[in-house]
């Protein structure tokens, strides 16, 4: 049903030296909007470390982490992968009816 990639970057030094993209390809553009808003109420813990952006577009879901520390990111991105997963896990059990 969906595809996973990411990317990981170190920037040009400045605040947000550390970036990370993800995307989910959901294949549908109804089931990317229910994940997106089931992800969106978890705000970052600590949004002078790291920043997070959501986009859905095509049935994709995109991510773009920025962190001050590789170590924030990783921390972010770890615990975002989680909730992303137990969201994708929730609509394949029940969401039948919607266009998969």
């Amino acid at each position: 049903m969906e595809t996973l990639a990411a990317d990981v970057t170190k920037e040009a030094p400045g605040k947000w030296d550390f970036s990370c993209n993800l995307e989910v390809d959901y294949e549908s553009e109804e089931i990317a909007r229910i994940v997106y808003a089931a992800l969106a109420v978890d705000k970052e813990l600590q949004p002078d470390k790291v920043k997070r952006e959501m986009l859905v577009s095509g049935g994709k879901l995109s991510v773009h982490f920025e962190a001050v520390e590789a170590r924030f990111l990783r921390a972010s991105y770890s615990a975002f992968v989680d909730v992303l997963t137990l969201a994708t896990k929730t609509v394949e059990e029940f969401g039948q009816g919607l266009i998969l």
